[in-house]
């Protein structure tokens, strides 16, 4: 049991009323039950407060998901405010509000092996650089918030890197696509980022088992490298990288 004053978590709160983690944050988000904000999407519960919000209510148990206004423009102030929301990830495409399922195990496999591919290239190649991956926020102009799946930070591009967020294009932006956000990725979020002046932009995609590298050339993106299967990519900017796609997409 909790205690009374005890700032505890949504899991924990569901857990002392036996309840699912989706119902307390139904009831967070429709205000039935009192919260502690701490901003960036956190929030924390008084057991006691919550179980006087409660007396005399009856629990409903069925799963709610946060609706989406399709006339809003959404803000990344409206972003901060959402709350979490267990197997999904939010983004904001030019005041489009977009959910999208969390992502499965290959994807992360393949996210994962990418990024270590890139940590080392640019720990040799640009050691003031930085390479980052989910969930970490981008903003673009207050109205676009993406969380690319692995993205780098030139060195001199120092002064977008803020505190909890990066603000402004990365030098290198990376999407594993899956079934739910293929046409996202390679329509909408590549318009997004040729306006955003994101110089490359690389689309995995682990189904068909391949690697295509873009560069924003004459204000639209080109084909600079490509492979699929179990072929090797060198790409023509990044001297001595090389990527073997055959390693991207092994199974244990």
């Amino acid at each position: 049991m909790a205690d009374n004053n005890e700032l505890i978590t949504a899991h924990v709160l569901a857990d002392t009323l036996n309840l699912a983690v989706d119902t307390i944050w139904r009831y967070t988000r429709e205000k039935k039950i009192p919260c502690v904000d701490l901003g960036n999407k956190q929030y924390r519960y008084r057991y006691a407060d919550v179980i006087k919000a409660l007396a005399g209510s009856t629990v409903q148990e069925n799963a709610a998901r946060y609706e989406i206004d399709p006339t809003k423009k959404y803000t990344y102030q409206d972003y901060l405010e959402l709350p979490e929301e267990p197997g999904y990830r939010f983004e904001v495409l030019e005041g489009v509000l977009v959910r999208d399922p969390s992502p499965n195990v290959m994807h992360q496999r393949v996210s994962r092996r990418l990024q270590r591919i890139l940590e080392d290239y640019f720990w040799k190649a640009d050691p003031g650089g930085e390479i980052f991956n989910a969930p970490l926020d981008v903003t673009f102009q207050d109205i676009t918030v993406v969380q690319p799946d692995v993205f780098y930070i030139a060195g001199e591009q120092k002064p977008i890197v803020k505190k909890k967020r990066i603000d402004g294009p990365p030098k290198l932006v990376v999407e594993v696509m899956s079934p739910s956000t293929g046409r996202k990725d390679r329509l909408t979020k590549m318009r997004i980022y040729r306006n955003i002046q994101v110089l490359h932009y690389w689309l995995v995609n682990p189904d068909e088992k391949s690697l295509e590298c873009f560069f924003l050339k004459d204000g639209i993106y080109a084909l600079a490298a490509s492979g699929m299967d179990e072929e090797v990519v060198e790409h023509p900017d990044f001297p001595e990288l090389v990527i073997d796609l055959g390693a991207l997409w092994q199974t244990y």
